[in-house]
């Protein structure tokens, strides 16, 4: 539902734009020296450690089993194009359980397009065109009602957007909007305190759920979000830049909490910061110009690229 409401705010946006005779931003477009190289990914790894740049902390992770993780989500020669700008240029990929994958790629490569199009927020910008296949758990995604959809992937943006409400009403919202009986507020409580523990914000306001959700700080909102989309119990939980807009203590607390839920949800983020996706990720894929350049465990895209766009970017060279 968190989603979906969000959906609905920006397919209005999109509508005054189109209203006044305006397009979606067109797609950044730089001519490479050479064609781009796709690397297939490797076998998988067994989870590794990192640490937290100039904050002396870790990032702790429980190796993974040596069983294939269950996939969630496949994009198939996915194709997005606004009006004539291509966006995303037949990119398959994986999106598995118990991992987190990083999108990454200069300002206008089409990462953003690509998350948005996994739980079809795409299809809200009346320019946009998609090819190829989108699929959940097998499933194309156009089969599925949009508003079930967007329940079972849910979406964080980057700027926090709790509802004004109490944080008790923000967390429940999904919860009481998928029925058509409204279930009492006792029914509820094991619920969203269940969704406050796994997004790491119970204990901090466990005395205080009927205060504004609105007077919470900015990395608290955007747990509160987290758990508001974890309440609806989402089999895959997208995130576009969700740290952006947040402080490096907040923006620790974020990635410890996204590194938690590996295991129980499967994670797209879409991030600019290289060292976060170095800190978070589990596989990494690069893109550019709207290609998929290279997908890969982490310690290989970062320390042993294959494809040589890749290293310049990942050195600072562009981007």
């Amino acid at each position: 539902m968190d989603s979906l409401s969000d959906a609905r705010g920006m397919d209005a946006s999109r509508q005054l734009l189109a209203g006044a005779g305006q397009l979606a931003p067109p797609v950044r477009r730089i001519a490479p020296e050479a064609p781009p190289t796709v690397v297939a990914a490797p076998a998988n790894g067994n989870g590794h450690t990192t640490t937290l740049g100039g904050l002396g902390q870790k990032l702790q992770r429980l190796p993974r089993e040596d069983t294939t993780p269950l996939e969630r989500m496949r994009t198939d020669r996915l194709s997005i194009a606004y009006g004539p700008k291509t966006a995303v240029n037949e990119v398959t990929l994986s999106v598995r359980q118990g991992e987190v994958l990083a999108l990454i790629g200069p300002s206008g490569c089409g990462k953003t397009t690509l998350l948005r199009s996994l739980n079809r927020l795409v299809d809200l910008t009346p320019t946009a065109e998609r090819g190829g296949r989108i699929l959940l758990d097998g499933e194309d995604v156009d089969s599925f009602d949009v508003t079930h959809l967007r329940r079972r992937v849910g979406m964080l943006f980057q700027q926090p957007n709790p509802f004004p409400m109490s944080i008790f009403d923000n967390v429940a919202y999904g919860l009481r909007e998928r029925g058509s009986k409204k279930p009492s507020r006792r029914a509820l409580e094991p619920a969203v305190t269940e969704a406050l523990r796994r997004a790491g914000l119970f204990e901090e306001v466990k005395d205080n759920l009927e205060h504004p959700a609105l007077a919470l700080s900015g990395g608290q909102q955007q747990r509160l979000c987290i758990a508001r989309s974890l309440a609806v119990e989402p089999e895959v939980l997208l995130l576009d830049e969700p740290c952006s807009a947040l402080d490096p203590i907040s923006t620790t607390t974020i990635e410890e909490t996204i590194v938690g839920l590996r295991g129980e949800v499967a994670i797209v983020i879409v991030t600019h910061n290289l060292q976060q996706a170095q800190r978070v990720a589990d596989h990494v894929a690069f893109m550019y110009l709207g290609d998929l350049i290279e997908y890969g465990e982490v310690e290989q895209v970062f320390h042993a690229p294959v494809a040589e766009r890749t290293r310049e970017y990942v050195s600072g060279t562009f981007g």
